[in-house]
Protein backbone atom coordinates (compact mmCIF):
# COMPACT_ATOMS: atom_id res chain seq x y z
CA UNK A 1 0.00 0.00 0.00
CA UNK A 2 1.47 3.61 -0.96
CA UNK A 3 1.89 5.81 2.00
CA UNK A 4 0.66 9.04 0.89
CA UNK A 5 -2.10 10.79 0.49
CA UNK A 6 -3.25 9.45 -3.17
CA UNK A 7 -2.41 6.19 -2.08
CA UNK A 8 -5.27 6.17 0.81
CA UNK A 9 -7.66 7.89 -1.34
CA UNK A 10 -7.04 4.72 -3.72
CA UNK A 11 -7.33 2.24 -0.62
CA UNK A 12 -10.72 3.84 -0.05
CA UNK A 13 -12.22 3.88 -3.73
CA UNK A 14 -11.08 0.10 -3.93
CA UNK A 15 -13.15 -0.65 -0.97
CA UNK A 16 -15.85 1.19 -1.87
CA UNK A 17 -16.11 -0.51 -5.28
CA UNK A 18 -15.82 -4.26 -3.79
CA UNK A 19 -18.73 -3.00 -1.40
CA UNK A 20 -20.42 -1.77 -3.57
CA UNK A 21 -20.17 -5.33 -6.48
CA UNK A 22 -20.94 -7.36 -3.27
CA UNK A 23 -24.57 -5.16 -2.75
CA UNK A 24 -25.15 -5.52 -6.50
CA UNK A 25 -24.75 -9.41 -6.03
CA UNK A 26 -27.04 -9.39 -3.03
CA UNK A 27 -29.62 -7.09 -4.85
CA UNK A 28 -29.37 -9.28 -7.86
CA UNK A 29 -29.59 -12.45 -5.85
CA UNK A 30 -32.17 -12.00 -3.51
CA UNK A 31 -35.05 -11.57 -6.55
CA UNK A 32 -33.63 -14.76 -8.08
CA UNK A 33 -33.85 -16.74 -4.83
CA UNK A 34 -37.59 -15.47 -4.77
CA UNK A 35 -38.71 -16.52 -8.11
CA UNK A 36 -36.76 -19.53 -7.27
CA UNK A 37 -38.86 -19.97 -4.35
CA UNK A 38 -42.27 -19.36 -6.12
CA UNK A 39 -41.72 -21.17 -8.82
CA UNK A 40 -40.81 -24.44 -6.11
CA UNK A 41 -43.61 -23.54 -4.39
CA UNK A 42 -46.44 -23.28 -7.93
CA UNK A 43 -44.82 -26.84 -8.77
CA UNK A 44 -46.04 -28.50 -5.72
CA UNK A 45 -48.91 -26.67 -4.64
CA UNK A 46 -52.44 -27.78 -4.34
CA UNK A 47 -50.98 -31.30 -5.15
CA UNK A 48 -49.68 -30.59 -8.10
CA UNK A 49 -46.45 -33.00 -7.03
CA UNK A 50 -48.59 -35.80 -5.58
CA UNK A 51 -48.88 -39.25 -7.37
CA UNK A 52 -52.14 -40.06 -9.28
CA UNK A 53 -55.05 -41.69 -7.78
CA UNK A 54 -53.94 -45.75 -8.98
CA UNK A 55 -57.79 -46.85 -9.83
CA UNK A 56 -60.25 -48.61 -7.23
CA UNK A 57 -60.44 -52.41 -7.89
CA UNK A 58 -63.60 -53.83 -5.91
CA UNK A 59 -62.47 -57.49 -6.62
CA UNK A 60 -59.39 -56.48 -4.62
CA UNK A 61 -60.83 -54.46 -1.97
CA UNK A 62 -59.92 -54.93 1.54
CA UNK A 63 -62.33 -55.04 4.44
CA UNK A 64 -61.43 -52.33 7.68
CA UNK A 65 -62.63 -50.65 10.71
CA UNK A 66 -65.96 -49.76 10.22
CA UNK A 67 -67.32 -52.17 6.99
CA UNK A 68 -70.23 -53.79 7.87
CA UNK A 69 -70.42 -57.43 6.99
CA UNK A 70 -72.50 -60.45 6.80
CA UNK A 71 -70.95 -64.05 7.57
CA UNK A 72 -73.24 -66.31 6.08
CA UNK A 73 -72.18 -70.56 7.43
CA UNK A 74 -74.70 -72.36 5.50
CA UNK A 75 -77.13 -75.40 6.95
CA UNK A 76 -76.11 -73.07 10.71
CA UNK A 77 -78.60 -70.08 10.69
CA UNK A 78 -77.44 -69.76 14.57
CA UNK A 79 -73.53 -68.74 13.00
CA UNK A 80 -75.08 -66.69 9.96
CA UNK A 81 -74.27 -62.99 11.35
CA UNK A 82 -73.84 -59.67 10.57
CA UNK A 83 -70.82 -58.02 12.15
CA UNK A 84 -69.63 -54.32 12.07
CA UNK A 85 -65.88 -54.59 12.08
CA UNK A 86 -64.12 -53.20 15.21
CA UNK A 87 -61.27 -50.75 15.40
CA UNK A 88 -58.70 -53.09 16.03
CA UNK A 89 -59.99 -54.99 12.78
CA UNK A 90 -61.92 -58.00 14.22
CA UNK A 91 -65.46 -59.45 14.14
CA UNK A 92 -66.05 -61.74 17.30
CA UNK A 93 -68.02 -64.98 16.10
CA UNK A 94 -70.21 -66.30 18.80
CA UNK A 95 -68.41 -69.92 20.26
CA UNK A 96 -65.23 -69.17 17.92
CA UNK A 97 -64.31 -66.08 19.16
CA UNK A 98 -62.36 -63.17 17.43
CA UNK A 99 -61.45 -62.94 13.72
CA UNK A 100 -59.31 -60.73 12.06
CA UNK A 101 -61.08 -59.21 9.30
CA UNK A 102 -59.74 -55.75 8.37
CA UNK A 103 -56.91 -56.30 5.63
CA UNK A 104 -58.87 -59.42 4.12
CA UNK A 105 -61.05 -59.94 0.88
CA UNK A 106 -64.55 -61.17 1.57
CA UNK A 107 -63.20 -64.47 0.37
CA UNK A 108 -60.38 -64.49 2.62
CA UNK A 109 -62.69 -63.80 5.41
CA UNK A 110 -64.29 -66.70 4.94
CA UNK A 111 -62.03 -68.99 4.34
CA UNK A 112 -60.24 -67.89 8.28
CA UNK A 113 -63.97 -67.94 9.50
CA UNK A 114 -64.08 -71.57 7.89
CA UNK A 115 -61.04 -72.45 9.54
CA UNK A 116 -61.96 -71.12 13.18
CA UNK A 117 -65.52 -73.49 13.13
CA UNK A 118 -63.36 -75.96 12.03
CA UNK A 119 -60.49 -76.08 13.97
CA UNK A 120 -62.75 -75.74 17.21
CA UNK A 121 -64.28 -78.54 16.45
CA UNK A 122 -68.03 -76.79 16.29
CA UNK A 123 -68.81 -77.80 12.69
CA UNK A 124 -66.49 -80.51 10.40
CA UNK A 125 -66.80 -79.01 7.20
CA UNK A 126 -67.84 -75.70 7.25
CA UNK A 127 -69.17 -74.13 4.34
CA UNK A 128 -69.15 -69.89 4.80
CA UNK A 129 -69.24 -66.57 2.46
CA UNK A 130 -69.05 -63.31 3.74
CA UNK A 131 -70.52 -60.60 1.67
CA UNK A 132 -70.29 -56.65 2.55
CA UNK A 133 -73.36 -55.27 3.87
CA UNK A 134 -72.46 -51.46 3.77
CA UNK A 135 -69.04 -50.07 3.55
CA UNK A 136 -67.20 -47.78 5.80
CA UNK A 137 -67.41 -44.03 5.24
CA UNK A 138 -65.38 -41.45 3.16
CA UNK A 139 -64.43 -38.56 4.14
CA UNK A 140 -64.83 -35.00 2.70
CA UNK A 141 -62.27 -32.21 4.10
CA UNK A 142 -61.39 -28.32 2.84
CA UNK A 143 -63.07 -26.30 0.51
CA UNK A 144 -66.32 -27.65 0.69
CA UNK A 145 -70.06 -26.37 1.94
CA UNK A 146 -70.36 -28.97 4.86
CA UNK A 147 -67.18 -31.10 5.27
CA UNK A 148 -67.39 -34.15 7.54
CA UNK A 149 -68.10 -38.19 6.82
CA UNK A 150 -70.33 -39.60 4.30
CA UNK A 151 -71.53 -42.90 3.45
CA UNK A 152 -69.54 -44.75 0.55
CA UNK A 153 -71.68 -46.29 -2.36
CA UNK A 154 -69.70 -48.43 -5.09
CA UNK A 155 -69.04 -46.38 -8.25
CA UNK A 156 -69.07 -43.06 -5.96
CA UNK A 157 -66.43 -40.51 -7.50
CA UNK A 158 -64.66 -37.39 -6.27
CA UNK A 159 -67.49 -35.08 -7.78
CA UNK A 160 -70.36 -37.45 -6.06
CA UNK A 161 -68.32 -36.96 -2.49
CA UNK A 162 -67.97 -33.36 -3.13
CA UNK A 163 -71.78 -32.80 -4.28
CA UNK A 164 -72.71 -35.04 -1.13
CA UNK A 165 -70.55 -32.18 0.81
CA UNK A 166 -72.46 -29.36 -0.31
CA UNK A 167 -70.37 -28.74 -3.21
CA UNK A 168 -66.99 -26.49 -3.91
CA UNK A 169 -66.65 -23.46 -2.53
CA UNK A 170 -65.96 -20.10 -4.21
CA UNK A 171 -62.38 -20.71 -3.05
CA UNK A 172 -61.97 -24.42 -4.10
CA UNK A 173 -59.78 -25.85 -6.87
CA UNK A 174 -61.89 -27.90 -8.86
CA UNK A 175 -59.65 -29.41 -11.48
CA UNK A 176 -57.92 -31.80 -8.74
CA UNK A 177 -58.30 -32.87 -5.05
CA UNK A 178 -55.79 -34.71 -2.88
CA UNK A 179 -57.19 -38.65 -1.79
CA UNK A 180 -55.66 -40.27 1.55
CA UNK A 181 -55.92 -43.58 0.90
CA UNK A 182 -55.03 -46.55 3.71
CA UNK A 183 -53.89 -49.99 1.76
CA UNK A 184 -52.04 -52.62 3.67
CA UNK A 185 -51.69 -50.60 6.91
CA UNK A 186 -49.96 -47.86 5.40
CA UNK A 187 -51.85 -44.40 4.41
CA UNK A 188 -50.71 -42.49 1.06
CA UNK A 189 -51.78 -39.21 -0.56
CA UNK A 190 -52.66 -38.69 -4.36
CA UNK A 191 -53.82 -36.51 -6.68
CA UNK A 192 -57.07 -37.06 -8.12
CA UNK A 193 -59.12 -35.62 -10.87
CA UNK A 194 -62.96 -34.94 -10.28
CA UNK A 195 -63.93 -38.16 -12.01
CA UNK A 196 -61.87 -40.68 -10.38
CA UNK A 197 -63.68 -43.24 -8.83
CA UNK A 198 -63.15 -43.61 -4.69
CA UNK A 199 -63.07 -46.26 -2.55
CA UNK A 200 -63.98 -47.16 1.13
CA UNK A 201 -62.46 -45.74 3.88
CA UNK A 202 -60.80 -42.70 1.57
CA UNK A 203 -60.03 -38.83 2.79
CA UNK A 204 -60.95 -35.97 0.12
CA UNK A 205 -59.05 -32.88 0.51
CA UNK A 206 -60.14 -29.65 -1.69
CA UNK A 207 -57.50 -27.70 -2.05
CA UNK A 208 -57.62 -23.89 -1.94
CA UNK A 209 -56.93 -22.80 -5.39
CA UNK A 210 -54.63 -19.16 -6.19
CA UNK A 211 -56.32 -16.27 -7.32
Amino acid sequence: MLKNGTGNVTSRRRITHQYGRRESLRRLATPVALIWATGALSGCAAGAGLPPLPPARADLYRLGAGDEVRVIVFGQKQLTTTYRIGAAGMIDLPLAGPVRAAGRTTAELARAVAARLSTRGILVHPSVSVEIRHYRQIYVLGEVNKPGAYAFRPGMTVLTAVSLAGGFTYRALQSRVGVIRIADGNSREYRAPPDALLAPGDTVQVFQRHF
